[in-house]
């Protein structure tokens, strides 16, 4: 095993430790929170590692990484996520790798995404991603829909062929009312998918939580957290 295999193992043994350690403080199974490694500005060699350590779920942010990264990788057992926010002259190269975008946040994008899925003959499983930071009708200053925006969007997204409605994300926001409150934010993301899953009971998809706060997110009820630094590090120069 190389220097950084080792590493990368480590790391993410005491991930599991702290989803393990979340999950039995909160009463839940260890099996209902699943891992997505965050691998953004990372190299293809660590996702192959990682993919040897037995991780399953990867994530990008930047279209321009990921797209080689996934090409280089296209032989590993791996879902790609897409998290980061998605313009829409970028959804073709998206939707050639990726297996969930988190970080659908308007209509346009979701026609976009519809039309390109059917054009290549994949279905995409797509994430709301909510601005805990917006009004009831703004958008993030991270990208996503204020919460009064998700059940519209939500439906459109349910309706488009080629897509596949999986639940709702957000990020811990750093200003507005939940800004240095993320169990609060996680809580209040829970209440908004009990409601979708009134309308979309099989969106049942909770993303929340990372590095740092990935036990508040398990303890509010977050089926996956998206770890990045705690497994792989903090690169020279990123801070």
């Amino acid at each position: 095993m190389t220097d950084r295999k080792e590493e990368l193992a480590g790391n993410l043994a005491k991930v599991e430790q702290r989803i393990a350690a979340a999950c039995a403080a909160a009463g839940r199974a260890r099996e209902e929170v699943t891992l997505i490694v965050v691998t953004k500005t990372y190299p293809a060699s660590d996702v192959r590692a990682l993919s040897e350590l037995g991780v399953r779920h990867v994530a990008e942010n930047r279209d321009q990484d990921a797209a080689p990264k996934a090409a280089a990788c296209s032989d590993l057992p791996l879902s790609w996520h897409f998290v980061g926010q998605l313009q829409t002259n970028k959804v073709r190269s998206v939707v050639g790798y990726a297996d969930v975008v988190q970080s659908v946040d308007r209509s346009r994008l979701v026609t976009a995404l519809s039309k390109e899925a059917e054009r290549v003959g994949r279905e995409v499983g797509c994430l709301i991603q909510v601005a805990l930071d917006a009004g009831e009708s703004a958008r993030g200053e991270r990208g996503g829909v204020a919460p009064g925006g998700v059940a519209e969007l939500a439906d459109l997204v349910a309706a488009a062929p080629g897509l596949r409605l999986g639940g709702l994300m957000t990020v811990a926001p750093l200003t507005g009312e939940y800004a240095g409150r993320q169990r609060a934010a996680f809580d209040r993301l829970m209440d908004l998918s009990t409601d979708l899953r009134r309308a979309h009971p099989a969106a049942n998809m909770v993303s929340a939580g990372m590095s740092a706060d990935l036990e508040q997110a398990v303890a509010a009820g977050a089926t996956h957290v998206r770890v990045g630094t705690a497994v792989l590090g903090v690169r020279p120069g990123l801070g």
